[in-house]
């Protein structure tokens, strides 16, 4: 064997790990670690060699379950390359001793900037103005301001607070959130109103905008939407299972709802979401959280985690299991 492949290996398979301007890869292997990139989808079979040898292991979003891990028996720390952990199976890492990790913060700054982006897509008909204008139309397409409005935000997290921070510095909104886990002085003290149950936040907002876990099912629902202002605006940035899409599609046919914008479904890639075929549906690939920076930060800070867990030392962002 050479030097190289005598040292321990951290398993990556992120697919975007390394690709900004940052080198996590060269912060690993300063530490004495060699990196082995591996199946992103985390085929069990093409996976089961490499993680036989592995320490750590930094994973994108596919499932991480018991059989992965009953294939890695030395493995320390699974360093989850993004915010999310759903995908990994917490109570199987428990049991075998492997400590989970994620990046909370990473991306936060990316993905309020592509749900702003939304907003002002939404509220300014700019998709349906390109396709005009590539048609030779020019069609009135009267907007709304987004500072004249007020946003509700459903989840008060890292991304829900960088989008208020954005809306009230940048445009002037008035913000209101609910969140049932954070304390309503500090969201008062971000300069947002709280707002103590989601009907209440659906009946005063004009803009919604999801920025919680999802797991728990459907939040918004037919029952939501009867709830909604007229013509308001629906941002979904967070998870696809926040959605009933098919509720959402019928508002959107039925102008309850002026407009949809989102950036996740429930079945990635999109090719049977009801919302492709709806009226004033925005959809984009999932690519909110894709920025350089917010890549550099996920790596820098998985990277990060598995020195450390592997020098003896606690985990910064330690996931419960």
């Amino acid at each position: 064997m050479t030097p190289e492949e005598t040292r321990p290996s951290v398993v990556v398979t992120a697919r975007s790990f390394g690709s900004g301007d940052a080198d996590p890869a060269g912060l690993l292997q300063k530490a004495g670690l060699r990196v082995a990139r591996a199946d992103p989808a985390h085929d069990h079979a093409a996976l089961e060699e490499t993680l036989s040898a592995a320490v750590a292991w930094i994973a994108g979003t596919s499932p991480v379950d018991d059989r992965h891990l009953a294939a890695a028996p030395n493995l320390k720390i699974v360093a989850r390359h993004g915010t999310g952990y759903d995908a990994v199976d917490l109570a199987a890492a428990a049991r075998r001793g492997v400590l989970v990790t994620n990046t909370p913060g990473a991306n936060a700054e990316a993905v309020a900037d592509h749900t702003v982006g939304l907003m002002l897509a939404a509220l300014r008909h700019l998709v349906a103005g390109d396709r005009a204008s590539r048609e030779g139309v020019r069609p009135v397409l009267r907007g709304r301001e987004l500072g004249a409005l007020t946003v509700g935000i459903v989840g008060f997290g890292y991304i829900g607070r960088a989008v208020a921070r954005r809306l009230i510095g940048g445009f002037g909104s008035r913000v209101l959130a609910y969140d049932p886990y954070i304390a309503p002085e500090r969201v008062r003290d971000a300069g947002v109103e709280p707002v103590g149950d989601l009907s209440g936040l659906a009946r005063a907002a004009d803009v919604l905008t999801l920025h919680m876990p999802g797991g728990g099912g459907a939040v918004v629902d037919a029952a939501f939407l009867s709830r909604v202002r007229p013509g308001a605006v629906l941002i979904n940035t967070a998870r696809g299972d926040l959605l009933d899409e098919q509720a959402v599609a019928s508002a959107l046919a039925e102008g309850r709802l002026a407009a949809a914008a989102v950036d996740v479904l429930a079945s990635e890639p999109a090719t049977s979401s009801p919302l492709l075929d709806a009226p004033n549906a925005i959809i984009t690939p999932h690519v909110a959280a894709q920025t350089t920076q917010a890549i550099d930060r996920m790596g820098m800070m998985a990277a990060e985690e598995v020195v450390r867990v592997l020098a003896g030392e606690a985990p910064r962002h330690p996931v419960p299991t």
